[in-house]
């Protein structure tokens, strides 16, 4: 029972692998696309139920959730219609996250992505984004998605600056976090 979380977090990753050989938006790439939504949701309640929850399985969990959105936003691209000062925005938003994974590796000497509730919308809207591409104004959903994601990225950034130990379930910059006993 210990693996089982970790094993969902992995079959994300094959996953969102796998939506690269699928016509982008065909009905096979949506499968897959909402199956990797599924073993997100799942992976992380799990463990933390069966009391298998790990710092292993945080960093898997990161791992999972950047090849899931570095392969959709490959895969989408021709389809999101990014003018250049929104695909400098993109460029921005990763460099921020670079920033923060560097961060943490010269820091804490380990990968670590903070799951704050800003990085956890960001991944919600980034994830629902080509489910609903057919139903918004994509130029104001972009601005949305990136003004949230450039927000979530700057407080994880500011919060490894500023910490002393690395907190992978840290909820946010200004939210307190419960001691354990």
């Amino acid at each position: 029972m210990k693996l089982v979380p970790n094993c969902i977090t992995l079959s994300r990753i094959g996953l969102a692998l796998l939506l690269l050989i699928f016509e982008p938006l065909g009905p096979a790439f949506t499968l897959v696309y909402i199956l990797c939504g599924i073993t997100d949701m799942l992976d992380g309640p799990l463990a933390r139920r069966t009391g298998t929850a790990s710092s292993l399985g945080a960093k898997l969990d990161s791992a999972a959730d950047m090849t899931l959105a570095a392969t959709a936003l490959y895969t989408l691209y021709p389809f999101l219609g990014l003018t250049l000062a929104l695909g400098l925005w993109v460029l921005v938003i990763a460099l921020l996250r670079i920033a923060s994974m560097v961060t943490a590796l010269c820091k804490f000497r380990t990968y670590g992505s903070i799951h704050t509730y800003g990085n956890k919308l960001a991944g919600l809207l980034l994830f629902l984004t080509p489910l609903l591409l057919p139903y918004v104004d994509l130029k104001v959903w972009t601005i949305v998605v990136c003004t949230l994601a450039t927000l979530s990225a700057m407080e994880e950034l500011i919060l490894l600056l500023i910490s002393k130990e690395l907190q992978l379930d840290r909820k946010g910059l200004y939210i307190r976090q419960r001691r354990s006993s």
